[in-house]
């Protein structure tokens, strides 16, 4: 009897530790704008690298971003769960306390200092934008601000991606679109000549679309940008959280996030 009663208790530990360990995880809950690839974008198929959208059923987040999420709630053992939200709802849904916070390509800028709090960078190099036009535009051998006198671009609204263009001198700044994707396709169809994008992102459009082509300014004559980079944003009073994934970030070499990065685009090409 004892015997049997000893092989109960381990069995049911054994069951405890692959079934109910994860259960007893805090739920860490981030959100994502899912249309900006490779930073973030949705696909309709499970794969070994996505996660199910807790809030859009039958669709999964994938990106950069996510893999960076997936590291940090893996080391400091949180259940991670993702949450699809509109670009300009992210602060407000993290602030309602809807989200636990934000991974989605989003910069650390004054003004959105002045409602949150961003960890340290997580991208692979400092960011840098870069205007895309298409081969046949006029604009397609720029390379300077002044190459760029005249040209109507659009940008997507809340973004550094709009307000930017006024730093080019006698461009058309048209009304914004509401996602990167609009932005996007508004440039394809030819409704605008160029967007502004950060140049890891545009190199990914101008692989994916051939008849698009990346203008890359020299240093010291492209975009005064006034932030540190991509982030994840917290609520202020979220102090010990921020320490503590801030230690995860420090502990990821520049070689990994590279790493993540690369697989992150061979996923993006492989759906093209």
């Amino acid at each position: 009897m004892k015997k049997l009663i000893l092989v109960f208790v381990i069995v049911c530990s054994l069951c405890y530790y692959f079934f109910g360990a994860k259960k007893d995880k805090p739920v860490f809950i981030v959100g994502m704008e899912c249309d900006y690839a490779p930073n973030n974008w949705e696909e309709k198929r499970p794969s070994d690298s996505n996660m199910p959208l807790i809030n859009h059923e039958g669709f999964y987040a994938e990106g950069y971003d996510l893999q960076i999420a997936k590291l940090v709630a893996d080391e400091l053992g949180y259940n991670l769960k993702v949450k699809k939200i509109g670009w300009n709802d992210l602060i407000d849904s993290l602030l309602n306390r809807e989200i636990d916070a934000i991974f989605s390509g989003m910069l650390d800028t004054d003004v959105r200092r002045e409602k949150i709090a961003f960890t340290d960078t997580y991208e692979i190099s400092r960011t840098e934008y870069a205007v895309v036009v298409n081969t046949g535009s006029k604009y397609a051998n720029a390379k300077t601000f002044r190459d760029l006198y005249g040209i109507k671009m659009i940008g997507q609204r809340g973004t550094n991606l709009d307000s930017c263009i006024d730093q080019i001198p006698g461009a058309i700044h048209e009304t914004p679109t509401e996602t990167v994707s609009e932005m996007l396709t508004s440039l394809i169809k030819g409704k605008v000549d160029g967007i502004i994008i950060n140049y890891d992102t545009g190199e990914s459009y101008c692989h994916t679309y051939k008849n698009l082509r990346l203008i890359r300014f020299p240093e010291g004559e492209g975009f005064v940008l006034g932030f540190n980079g991509i982030c994840a944003g917290l609520r202020k009073k979220d102090k010990v959280l921020l320490e503590r994934i801030n230690k995860v970030l420090d502990g990821l070499p520049k070689k990994q996030r590279q790493r993540i990065m690369d697989r992150t685009l061979a996923r993006v090409w492989e759906n093209q």
